[in-house]
């Protein structure tokens, strides 16, 4: 019998209004299940308090990301309040590949090329439960200035306008970050085990089948 192959993991893009919390569900996520794998994305804006290059973003200048934006090493990047960010191509394929289901924390613009190139994509959006909420968050954050919010709260209305092309709502409620995470686990679980995303482990299975009905 044929050793059974590994199913191709699931790209997964999480999109959300910023101050959402989709951050800190994907933290709960990938803490909490071994199966996912996080692109890290690149950037063009400054690193906030704490942020390190290479675990929260690649922080890169606007002249080396035009670079790779001509060398196709981006598999999808967009501009967003002034600053670019994007998605390295060779670890989402090599990270697929291996069985991983890789999590893409993008905003709405790179979603959309995403739901292009990868019709297979699953495309999650995350919101707080109410817009009051929303500004309470990002004014609670304490790590922007009045203007980059009201910019954040200009470009939430934008969003709200493209929410109906993802596939999956998330609500993050206060405190509810966990309940989110495991729900977004489920539905990922759920994603994989559809047929399409199985197809030469059933090819694996049809064909060891049919040996068996060979004539000896």
């Amino acid at each position: 019998m044929s050793e059974l192959p590994v199913s191709k993991g699931v790209l997964t893009v999480v999109s959300g209004f910023s101050g959402s919390g989709k951050g800190t569900i994907i933290d709960i996520l990938m803490k909490k299940y071994q199966e996912y794998a996080l692109s890290v994305s690149v950037t063009t804006r400054a690193p906030r308090p704490g942020e390190e290059e290479g675990r929260e973003y690649f922080f890169r200048t606007r002249e080396e990301f035009e670079e790779m934006i001509r060398t196709d090493a981006l598999i999808e990047y967009a501009e967003y309040v002034g600053n670019y960010y994007g998605t390295p191509r060779s670890y989402v394929e090599r990270m697929l590949s291996r069985g991983k289901n890789v999590i893409l924390e993008i905003e709405m613009q790179g979603a959309m090329k995403i739901r292009k190139r990868f019709p297979d994509a699953v495309l999650f959006f995350v919101t707080a439960p109410s817009v009051e909420e929303l500004r309470r968050r990002l004014v609670g954050r304490n790590t922007e200035t009045a203007e980059v919010i009201a910019g954040r709260l200009a470009q939430a209305a934008r969003e709200a306008n493209v929410m109906l092309d993802y596939d999956y709502l998330l609500v993050n409620e206060t405190d509810k970050a966990e309940e989110c995470a495991d729900l977004l686990h489920g539905i990922i679980r759920g994603e994989r085990a559809r047929v399409r995303n199985n197809a030469e482990l059933i090819r694996t299975i049809r064909d060891d089948l049919n040996k068996d009905q060979d004539p000896a």
